[in-house]
């Protein structure tokens, strides 16, 4: 499910840094509630059905660091310039394998900004937008490190690490940019044996591509290993505990980390929070049930809307849904002219993952009202293509970033895949289209991606509670799309030392999103370390 800022990226405007990667178009699971490795803390908890939430608890690390792994912990960063004013950049190295620390190395990128004062310092905030497969520099340099609150910013070093196998720090690819075009365009609505058979070879096309790319940095990306090296870093930076924000996926790190090393624990900040219990296939379903719901609240306003293309005043908001669906089932027996200059048409399959971009902030609402009036009205797909090439950072030059590629890679070997062949997708469409009628079908075969995936799966579903950890707080938005709000409530009764904040509201993420009252609450933990308290709710 991928995770922006407006933040967390909404995605649209700062479209770069949203929070949770849904499972649309291709690329399902986006929002990985991955799992131990056997290698990195196991949580032993046992295989869980489709329904049934897990009730093993992620153990531990010891608390001493193992002597193999003192060199990685007493390192030295060579920081330089980044190129980006106010900003260094270094490279720090982790074990690839932390079972085997002697047998090669992973080269992570690392940048900050230096606490700007005045005021005590208090030491490092690390940062992260989610995906997984977000830059977490990208973040830093665009936004936390000159957006956070200038009383943040003064008196901690802003610091964000690329995980693993993203961007900078030796990114996983798959696809060069024509065949992403293809890719993406890709029916995942398929109406017979033949576009399925399509859909299955894309996502083994996808696979191979991966695992030819990086055969073993693939079995060393998961979400375990990642928050191991935030420890290293921790280590190397001079905290004695991790001060750390995160975001939709970046949750669920965060809270890993909390659940391993829980006596190095800081003040965490979880923002749009997963719920690590689910399986794959629940995670999916219920997000696409968040999916459904931000529609519904975007349905309601935009029926008040003189621009609405969906439907007036008097138009039921089931009705508007009814309406988009009917738009989309027209572009899948013919795609628009979108002005694109490689060729490109909306597909259905754009033209959707158009609209759940901008789910994700409700400043995006008149952007996507635009969008699909042209399309609707003038047969013009331009406005929901741009939409569309926002969510898959897509380059003008027809290239993409590597957030795709590392999401389905964090995904596929976070947990076990949510279906294992077509025919158990077909079985799950009536459940996954009661979620949501108009996204259910594409965000159930989306959730197929995973069974094809080179690499087994090394995390199975598990609680992380914490215990000894110093207040944590979660945060969830009542009408969030990507990480619903009942995630949220999920994670904080899990957490020995959880507190639930609350946002009524709409939009992905709550944290420099417009609410004062969330705001404040985060800022005085922060700054002060009191947690606001337990249930509070802000609007």
């Amino acid at each position: 499910m991928h995770t922006r800022r407006t933040h967390r990226r909404t995605r649209t405007g700062s479209t770069r840094f949203r929070g949770a990667l849904l499972a649309a178009a291709l690329l399902a699971t986006a929002c990985s509630a991955g799992g131990a490795s056997t290698s990195a803390g196991s949580p032993a908890a046992r295989a869980v059905g489709s329904t049934e939430a897990a009730t093993a608890a992620l153990t531990p690390l010891p608390q001493a660091t193992p002597p193999e792994l003192s060199p990685y912990y007493e390192q030295k960063l060579a920081w330089r310039d980044c190129g980006v004013p106010g900003f260094q950049c270094a490279t720090m190295k982790a074990p690839l394998d932390y079972a085997k620390p002697g047998e090669g190395d992973v080269r992570l990128a690392v940048a900050r900004k230096k606490a700007t004062g005045p005021g005590k310092r208090l030491g490092s905030l690390l940062v992260n937008p989610g995906g997984p497969g977000g830059s977490a520099i990208g973040y830093l340099q665009q936004y936390a490190g000159i957006g956070y609150p200038a009383k943040v910013r003064a008196q901690y070093d802003m610091v964000a690490v690329d995980p693993r196998g993203v961007a900078r720090s030796e990114p996983v690819e798959c696809l060069d940019g024509p065949e992403m075009d293809a890719y993406t365009q890709t029916d995942v609505t398929p109406d017979d044996a033949g576009e399925t058979d399509e859909l299955v070879d894309a996502y083994k096309e996808f696979a191979e591509g991966c695992g030819a790319d990086a055969p073993k940095l693939l079995r060393h990306v998961s979400t375990v290993e990642a928050a191991r090296d935030m420890d290293v870093l921790r280590a190397v930076l001079g905290d004695e505990k991790l001060t750390y924000v995160g975001a939709s996926y970046g949750t669920f790190l965060g809270a890993t980390y909390a659940g391993l090393f829980p006596d190095r624990t800081g003040r965490l900040v979880l923002d749009g929070a997963m719920d690590p219990s689910l399986p794959a296939r629940r995670l999916n379903l219920e997000q696409t049930e968040g999916f459904e719901t931000a529609f519904q609240s975007f349905a309601k306003d935009c029926v008040r809307q003189p621009d609405c293309p969906l439907g007036d005043k008097n138009t039921a908001p089931d009705q508007v849904g009814k309406n988009l669906k009917s738009f989309f089932d027209d572009l899948d027996a013919k795609p628009l002219p979108a002005g694109d200059a490689d060729g490109r048409k909306l597909t259905e399959s754009l033209a959707t993952t158009g609209v759940i971009a901008a789910m994700y902030d409700e400043g995006a609402w008149q952007q996507l009202r635009e969008s699909l009036t042209s399309a609707i009205k003038e047969k013009d797909g331009a406005g929901l293509l741009i939409l569309s090439d926002s969510y898959y950072e897509r380059e003008a030059d027809g290239g993409y970033s590597n957030l795709m590629f590392a999401n389905a890679a964090v995904n596929c070997l976070d947990l076990p895949a949510a279906f294992s062949s077509p025919d158990e997708v077909r079985d799950a469409l009536p459940e996954f289209e009661k979620a949501s009628p108009v996204f259910g079908e594409g965000l159930a075969w989306s959730s197929l991606n995973c069974a094809y995936w080179p690499v087994k799966p090394t995390g199975e579903p598990h609680r992380i509670e914490a215990a000894g950890a110093t207040p944590i707080v979660v945060v969830g938005t009542t009408r969030d799309p990507a990480t619903p709000y009942r995630w949220a409530e999920a994670l904080s009764d899990q957490l020995a030392s959880g507190h639930l904040l609350t946002y009524e509201g709409d939009g992905h993420t709550a944290y420099g999103r417009g609410s004062s009252c969330i705001d404040s609450a985060i800022n005085t933990y922060l700054l002060r370390g009191t947690a606001p308290e337990d249930g509070k709710r802000c609007s």
